[in-house]
């Protein structure tokens, strides 16, 4: 599929996502989330891909925010109906079923840093800034952000962040919990790469399963969550892949996943 604001490139079960509106520091207007949208659906059906990376173009940003043009025209009902298109298109990228780590190479303000933390993993750039402004606009995040951050940074940390519309680099991300690594950013790709590469080398199912049991146990308790765990490591015991990887293991070999 062509697409007018991203591209998208798959290379050895790994597909790239690069937002592309540089002129705009890649702010996130209603064609953008649609093409998310699109390329995520996409993506997650499509079986060559094992992996999603997603950065934006350029040195200058991973995404500024939501195009402030768009929100400025909002009123009750419309902006209500803005924030859940992209609460669920966030989801949609939190929920697909393969690890989405983002590429932080830059900043990431507002919808920026909401759509890095609906991704699996975060790895920034020693150049990144991070940050929930909205409170300067009199606004609140609407896209998932008063909900991932506290689960990522605890409570306290968080309301600082959301209070104060404080930017802080990559070093204090990294120190709350907000990213989980950083590398200098000639670097990050080739690092986002490696970690990707990584992953596929791993059992398929059992990639998705991991990313399932924790997504429920945050957001069940924690005997209901047990009870999700048991019963996706039951389901594991049942497929080739497993029997396979045991098997390998035992013969000291280099497993073949099949994914079934």
């Amino acid at each position: 599929m062509n697409y007018e604001t991203l591209l998208c490139e798959v290379k050895d079960q790994v597909a790239t996502v690069t937002l592309n509106r540089p002129q705009v520091l890649h702010a996130l207007n209603a064609k953008v989330f649609n093409e998310l949208e699109a390329v995520f659906v996409a993506l997650a059906g499509d079986v060559r891909v094992r992996v999603i990376l997603l950065t934006g173009a350029g040195e200058k940003a991973f995404a500024a925010g939501a195009d402030i043009n768009e929100i400025a025209r909002t009123d009750i009902a419309t902006g209500e109906a803005k924030a859940r298109r992209g609460q669920g298109v966030f989801r949609l990228i939190e929920t697909c079923g393969k690890p989405v780590i983002a590429c932080i190479n830059g900043f990431a303000l507002g919808g920026g840093c909401e759509l890095a933390m609906a991704c699996t993993m975060r790895l920034a750039s020693e150049t990144a800034r991070l940050g929930q402004p909205e409170v300067k606009l009199g606004l609140v995040p609407g896209y998932g952000g008063t909900q991932r951050l506290p689960r990522l940074v605890g409570q306290p940390m968080a309301l600082k962040l959301l209070l104060t519309g404080e930017m802080i680099g990559a070093a204090e991300a990294l120190r709350i919990g907000l990213v989980d690594e950083v590398v200098p950013a000639e670097k990050l790709m080739e690092r986002a790469e490696a970690l990707a590469k990584t992953i596929v080398s791993m059992a398929p199912l059992a990639i998705a399963a991991c990313m399932e049991a924790v997504r429920w146990g945050s957001e069940l308790g924690l005997e209901a969550a047990l009870d999700v765990e048991a019963e996706i490591f039951g389901r594991l015991c049942g497929t080739d892949d497993k029997a396979e990887g045991t098997k390998a293991f035992l013969e000291k070999r280099v497993p073949i996943w099949v994914g079934r």
